[in-house]
């Protein structure tokens, strides 16, 4: 789909001044946003959402046709969790946030229906949704995952296998609700995946999001949390491994739009081999009415090998100074190597010493996922990722 239409001066990432003129978007919360892809230019790679990711190898997700019929998925059974699907015009989708980039647009304007998970009961359960054999062609997705109020359930959305997938998927938390996603990325090596995820936070919830990335060419995933009701709480936690010539990125938003409102952001990831890439964009907004927030964000990346590159960007905004507390960390290095002679004291050879301290540097994210299941799927997958070190 293209547009004939000239851009207007919104979508060149630029905004009104009070005088008239235009300036450049200031803030996170004034981007662009359509549902229709085509209100968005072409793809180049020079864009502010677009300069750190490897856009030609995935032209055909941003610009192309996509198949938007429905995924092949397994689903594990659980009481009080039940998947259905929803038509396009249900009120449900749209309602925790829809695209600012391209990609998200053209899987939005693609999909035939919306998969629904939909989570109640106040007792705690744990679901499975996979994902898996997509095969090759470009193919669009829409995903909500529905928690009513004061409900509880871990709902793990993985992928694995083939793939050329773009996809958004949409979080309702509802008011006192206390909902964990794990978005898991398993895929085979050539699959390329672009997933952005809408997250709004009712009064008194909790939602903790976890972003687990380890196979795949090409891995973007962009959560976004809209922390829109006074009380409401976001744990963002993430956990990535890359290999030669692999690509994984996440762009990280949390909005806080109501007072009383808190939010921890923590990503790890490990590099290894040449060509590794590695990008995290974490961005807070901290709104006028967002009094006595207290957020924090960090991002620690471990080099495990030369030829690879981890960009990490943390932006913090704030337009109100009654808050509780606000600060943002980065880090990118290799081993500790303190760590390193401890072990190697006590009688552990240098390979093994380093894959221990690898190990206890990735699972503090893992241990605290909160599905003993997955903790030891994870814990395998990454002792097999360590052995190649």
């Amino acid at each position: 789909m293209t547009s004939t239409a000239m851009p207007t001066a919104e979508q060149h990432g630029l905004v009104a001044h009070s005088d008239g003129a235009f300036v450049p978007v200031q803030t996170r919360s004034e981007r662009f946003r359509s549902t229709n892809v085509a209100d968005f230019e072409p793809v180049t790679g020079r864009e502010h959402e677009w300069k750190l990711s490897p856009v030609a190898t995935f032209a055909d997700l941003t610009s192309g046709e996509l198949d938007g019929a429905r995924l092949p998925i397994e689903t594990t059974d659980a009481p009080g969790v039940s998947t259905s699907y929803l038509s396009r015009d249900d009120a449900r989708i749209g309602s925790a946030g829809i695209p600012e980039e391209r990609a998200s647009a053209n899987a939005w304007s693609s999909f035939g229906e919306a998969l629904l998970v939909s989570v109640t009961g106040e007792d705690q359960k744990t679901v499975f949704v996979t994902r898996s054999g997509l095969g090759d062609a470009p193919r669009a997705a829409h995903t909500v995952i529905e928690a009513a109020p004061n409900s509880r359930a871990l709902i793990v959305l993985a992928g694995a296998g083939s793939a050329r997938l773009s996809e958004n998927v949409e979080i309702i938390v509802g008011d006192g609700a206390s909902l964990t996603v794990v978005s898991l990325q398993e895929w085979d090596d050539e699959a390329v995946h672009l997933s952005s995820q809408f997250a709004r936070l009712g009064r008194d919830s909790f939602l903790k999001h976890i972003v687990v990335s380890l196979g795949g060419k090409v891995v973007r995933v962009n959560p976004s949390t809209h922390l829109a009701e006074q009380g409401a709480d976001i744990e963002a936690l993430g956990l990535y491994f890359a290999d030669a010539g692999q690509h994984l990125e996440q762009q990280v938003y949390v909005h806080h739009d109501a007072p009383h409102t808190k939010s921890r952001v923590t990503y790890k990831g490990a590099l290894q081999g040449s060509g590794a890439r590695t990008v995290w964009v974490g961005d807070v907004l901290i709104g006028q009415k967002a009094t006595g927030t207290d957020s924090y964000e960090q991002n620690r990346n471990l080099v495990l090998t030369d030829g690879t590159r981890a960009d990490s960007v943390p932006n913090l905004e704030i337009e109100t100074g009654d808050i509780e507390g606000a600060g943002h960390a980065s880090a990118t290095g290799r081993f500790d190597d303190e760590q390193l002679f401890y072990l190697m004291a006590r009688g552990i050879r240098e390979d093994e010493a380093r894959r221990l301290v690898v190990r206890g540097f990735l699972t503090e994210i893992v241990q605290k996922i909160g599905s003993p299941e997955l903790e030891e799927r994870l814990t395998t997958a990454l002792e097999s990722e360590l052995q190649g070190a």
